[in-house]
């Protein structure tokens, strides 16, 4: 399933790109609870206030985009963590 609502997903993986401030952005993989499908990002796609990431495990809500179906955009942590355990 393309398009439409909501996805949920798993970020499984995050590959250095070179893009970004100092080269070292990546893109982030998450694979669809529903259909086991995978999709990239960038962290301009993640929708949080400060700085912009996700770690390997935890689980997101997304929209696939609709002109590029193999990426997500609007990425929302559902893991926040807590900063104190963050942050170690």
């Amino acid at each position: 399933m393309t398009g439409g609502g909501p996805r949920h997903g798993t970020i499984v993986d995050r590959r250095p790109s070179g893009g970004g401030l100092g080269g070292s952005a990546g893109l982030y993989i998450v694979r669809d609870d529903e259909d086991e499908r995978y999709y990239g990002f960038d962290y301009r796609q993640i929708v949080t206030e400060g700085f912009r990431t996700v770690r390997t495990g935890e689980h997101v809500r997304f929209h696939v985009h609709a002109e590029s179906p193999d990426r997500a955009e609007f990425v929302i942590r559902l893991d926040v963590p807590d900063p104190a355990e963050y942050y170690r």
